[in-house]
């Protein structure tokens, strides 16, 4: 069995019937958009959000769900599914998880609306169920994933990244949806708000530790089904570059930036700088932020009762960075 499954394993009903009361909640009276949203629900990728709010959800409340959970697990699909049609859009990007993008197939425009539309659905599924509460949590993950990738499109002008500054974009930009997840498991099915933001709090960290993986696979060989150095020649400071370029030499910094910035299209020019990286220990640097993440969110949850559903979301926290792709 794949660490996929195993993780699924505890809420495999709840996963089932979720499918398809997501697919029942993205249905319109428009048959183009019915077209598109078929195209999505079909290719859809390891579904790890649904996944943390079940898990979440039972591991807090002893093994219980309820509408609510349901609701808040469609909610995050809705708006996580939103945001990656409107990045394929920014990124002018034809492919998404080995398929064709929604632009690549109907276009910016009908994109754009597609998008809007899953917001909108997503939205209204809480309040037409009054989840003001599971609402509120969703709408400021959206806001500040918004934040986030604004903030790293102005720096990535200057390529002038502080440490501090990059935690900040990973944190509003990749980690605050994971951290809702979280959250709004823990408070579909239970009202101590101590434990709704201890829950918040682990999506967060665990959300840090993904990106910072993320980030190792642009130094990697393997095929992973991004290319290696993608994010140099898109100019983006990750964090294994962020410190190199702070604790090298001032003459090493200059070609540095002068490279990211003029020479970024260069093959040649990007794998020197790929292996300037790698032997001045910014992967080891990074590696050892991102393990100290994943050992803070595990520390998280060590006052729960042990439970399969405690089982499965320290197996997710390790897969988040053991994961070959």
């Amino acid at each position: 069995m794949n660490i996929t499954s195993q993780i699924k394993q505890p809420i495999f009903n709840e996963m089932e019937l979720f499918e398809k009361k997501f697919h029942e909640s993205m249905t319109s009276k428009v048959a183009l958009l019915n077209r598109i949203t078929y195209y999505i629900v079909n290719r859809k990728g390891k579904q790890m959000r649904p996944m943390f709010v079940f898990l979440t959800a039972k591991m807090v409340s002893g093994g219980i769900v309820n509408e609510r959970t349901y609701r808040g697990a469609s909610v995050i699909e809705l708006i996580h599914t939103a945001t990656l049609v409107h990045d394929d859009v920014v990124d002018d990007s034809n492919r998404r998880r080995g398929f064709f993008s929604i632009n690549a197939l109907w276009k910016n425009k009908i994109a754009v609306l597609v998008g809007d539309y899953l917001l909108s659905k997503g939205l209204l599924l809480s309040i037409d169920n009054g989840d003001f509460d599971l609402l509120r949590i969703i709408s400021v993950a959206v806001r500040e994933m918004s934040e986030g990738e604004l903030l790293q499109i102005e720096k990535a002008r200057r390529l002038d990244i502080t440490e501090d500054v990059y935690y900040e974009i990973i944190r509003k930009k990749t980690a605050t949806l994971i951290a809702a997840c979280c959250a709004l498991g823990a408070k579909a099915v239970i009202e101590d708000e101590i434990q709704v933001e201890n829950m918040r709090k682990f999506g967060e960290l665990i959300g840090m530790a993904f990106q910072i993986k993320d980030d190792l696979f642009d130094y990697s060989e393997e095929a992973i089904g991004k290319p290696t150095g993608i994010d140099i020649k898109e100019q983006k400071m990750t964090l294994p570059l962020i410190h190199v370029l702070n604790t090298c030499t001032p003459q090493e910094k200059k070609w540095l930036i002068n490279s990211i910035k003029n020479h970024n299209k260069d093959k040649k020019r990007v794998k020197e700088v790929i292996a300037f990286v790698k032997n001045n220990n910014g992967l080891a640097y990074a590696e050892n932020k991102m393990v100290e993440f994943q050992q803070e969110a595990l520390s998280l949850l060590e006052n729960y009762p042990d439970s399969e559903f405690k089982d499965a979301l320290i197996l997710m926290v390790n897969y988040v960075i053991e994961r070959k792709k």
